[in-house]
């Protein structure tokens, strides 16, 4: 399974191409990481821009979100991860 690591300052176009590719290599499902409100933003916006490249390919992405701990600099933080699925 792809993980892709967003941040805030991630270009949402440049994720949309990235989770697109994968399900276009043949990938069932992606997740992606985040950690804030900025990154988890961008990613939402990125998996938005990602339907509209694969809807072609017939494929519609489903989004579920959970928490997920991660330890950043030596200190636990928790994250969200965004599990997209193709249907």
């Amino acid at each position: 399974m792809d993980i892709i690591k967003v941040s805030s300052k991630s270009i949402s176009q440049k994720v949309a191409g990235s989770i697109a590719n994968s399900f276009r290599e043949g990938a069932k499902e992606v997740e992606i990481q985040t950690v804030g409100a900025g990154a988890v933003n961008q990613a939402i916006k990125a998996i938005s821009i990602a339907r509209g490249f694969v809807a072609p390919l017939g494929l519609n992405l489903i989004c579920t979100p959970a928490f997920y701990d991660v330890i950043i600099d030596g200190k636990e933080k928790t994250a969200i991860r965004l599990i997209v699925e193709a249907k």
